[in-house]
């Protein structure tokens, strides 16, 4: 199973197509917030992905019915999924691992800091892919791919 994660696209339509247009493959695309109107306009433009798109919503999401977090079965493993300013990411990673877990969740995949950051710890995998359009890192915008398969869970952010 192959999961494209994005997040904080900011209106960079170009990037989030490019993106996801590279990856048509993935079984799922997953957007962690700040960029539901592009991703609205992608979902109306490629009619044909739209059912693997699964997104929350972030701080700059405005009126959005979207929710602050979802999870999702991946095989043996459980997905939490959120932008993360609901959860103080920008100052620890503590509350979103104690959601993940009071969920029974073994993978966090998070935005909002515009930073990359990638890590197994604990038995928990843990995923921010940074931003597609405004990385504060002093990287290149990004995305997160994974890949979960009987032998295990692959993580990987890649530049765009």
């Amino acid at each position: 199973m192959r999961i494209i994660v994005i997040s904080d696209t900011h209106g960079n339509y170009q990037n989030l197509e490019k993106v996801l247009m590279r990856n048509t493959d993935a079984q799922w695309i997953f957007h962690l917030g700040d960029g539901e109107l592009e991703l609205d306009r992608f979902a109306i433009a490629h009619p044909i992905l739209s059912p693997k798109i699964i997104h929350v919503a972030g701080n700059c999401d405005y009126d959005s019915l979207s929710p602050d977090f979802f999870t999702i079965p991946a095989g043996v493993h459980k997905i939490f999924a959120a932008h993360g300013h609901k959860f103080s990411v920008g100052s620890s990673l503590d509350k979103l691992k104690k959601a993940a877990l009071d969920n029974e969740c073994d993978i966090i995949l998070y935005g909002h800091t515009h930073a990359r950051f990638m890590t197994y710890a604990d038995g928990i995998w843990i995923m921010n892919p940074g931003s597609a359009a405004i990385p504060r890192d002093g990287s290149n915008p990004s995305f997160g791919c994974i890949d979960i398969s009987e032998y295990g869970v692959l993580m990987n952010i890649a530049d765009i």
